[in-house]
């Protein structure tokens, strides 16, 4: 039988998931990346973290179809190279063939972790069975990909997909980008946060204060102070519903996806972004898209990236 290898590499964490050719995940092995000690030293540790998950599960080497890995940043999935990832410190590094080298010629294929994770959901999870899927990641920032019969989008430059720095009218927020006003400065948990912040350094009146002034305030506490009524967290997390109604209203008219998937740590947030989202879409969108578009929560928010990497590796193979 043949087994797929599928990771998510992380500034934090390497998780690395045995998958099967059904795209069942079967057991996972999470371990720091270490990422101050270097690349050499991470992909090290990725090899031998890819061995223990085969020798844990009683598979062989040989039985290894091939091995996919998501990683942040600026990814050429053709040439298996990290352009440029700011977190883990990489520039012009051939992932995919060291990797392989290490691991005695199995395939390896790389690209970038959001991607993997909407492929993971098109194929195996909240998207599975529809034509064109569109996915959106919700966390420190906001990204999104789509998925057509299969086939991910890249567009020029494999940079398609970046929503998260299409700029909302009226927002003066610096990105780290170098625009101002991108849709990830409110949509996102730092843009959650950074709302209640301001707020309340203007002298907002909220139950969040207490935290604010411990210097623990979070999308997190938003949502707790919203559940308890509080009008601060109910403004701030209706305001960023609809922003985030107005950028995926640009996705949906460009795409014209079955289904949309809100992935992500905001993807907890549920309703408290949903419905103000939905009621800008219902406004700004053509009824000829909103009548075939089904909106879901990720359903693979912890291993989507690894199953989504395996999927994407044997897809590549089978080429």
């Amino acid at each position: 039988m043949s087994y797929l290898v599928g990771v998510d590499i992380g500034g934090t964490n390497i998780v690395c998931g045995l998958v099967d050719l059904e795209y069942n995940l079967l057991k996972t092995l999470k371990q720091p990346t270490d990422r101050h000690l270097g690349s050499d030293h991470v992909l090290n540790k990725l090899v031998s973290m890819i061995d223990e998950l085969l020798v844990s599960a009683g598979v062989d080497r040989s039985q290894l179809k091939a091995v996919g890995a998501g990683i942040p940043g600026f990814v050429d999935p053709k040439q298996g190279q990290v352009i440029f990832n700011s977190n883990l410190g990489w520039s012009d590094l051939p992932v995919a063939q060291i990797v392989s080298e290490k691991l005695g010629g199995i395939p390896v294929f790389i690209d970038n972790d959001v991607k993997m994770y909407v492929f993971g959901e098109a194929m195996k999870g909240a998207g599975q069975g529809a034509g064109v899927v569109h996915g959106v990641t919700i966390g420190t920032g906001l990204a999104a990909a789509t998925v057509a019969n299969g086939e991910l989008y890249y567009g020029s430059g494999y940079m398609a997909g970046e929503l998260g720095h299409v700029t909302i009218d009226g927002e003066k927020t610096p990105c780290g980008c170098g625009l101002t006003g991108c849709l990830e400065t409110v949509v996102s948990a730092t843009g959650i946060a950074r709302q209640a912040r301001e707020a309340l350094e203007a002298g907002r009146d909220s139950l969040l204060r207490p935290v604010f002034e411990r210097d623990e305030l979070t999308a997190a506490e938003v949502s707790k102070a919203y559940d308890e009524g509080d009008a601060l967290a109910h403004e701030i997390m209706n305001y960023t519903g609809k922003v985030l109604g107005k950028g995926l209203a640009y996705s949906i008219s460009l795409f014209s996806p079955d289904v949309v998937v809100i992935g992500g740590g905001g993807a907890l947030a549920g309703d408290r972004l949903l419905k103000p989202m939905r009621e800008v879409l219902e406004r700004s969108v053509y009824k000829g898209y909103l009548e075939r578009l089904t909106i879901k929560i990720g359903e693979l928010i912890d291993h989507g990236g690894v199953i989504g990497s395996a999927a994407f590796a044997n897809s590549n193979v089978n080429k």
